[in-house]
């Protein structure tokens, strides 16, 4: 166990740290599995933009890759595009 004020201070911080990126991770992980369940084109349509800037936005504060948040956004823009 830590026994400096600022190591357990610090134990804290990541604590909140990991459960605030841990939500986002999941919340995006969900977006892009309904997304990819999705069958109905105009409904991918208007998803996908909001699924694209969720990924930029948590590549931008290092929660995912940044090549991760490329990759995705790349196969769901062919998932969409795919769709009849």
């Amino acid at each position: 166990m830590a026994n400096h004020k600022s190591c357990i201070k610090r134990i804290r911080q990541t604590k909140t740290r990991t459960e605030h990126n841990k939500y986002y991770a999941k919340t995006m992980r969900n977006a892009v599995r309904k997304l990819r369940a999705t069958t109905d084109k105009a409904e991918a349509t208007k998803l996908l933009p909001l699924v694209q800037k969720m990924l930029d936005k948590l590549a931008k504060t290092n929660i995912i890759h940044p090549n991760k948040a490329s990759n995705l956004k790349s196969s769901l823009a062919l998932h969409v595009n795919k769709l009849a």
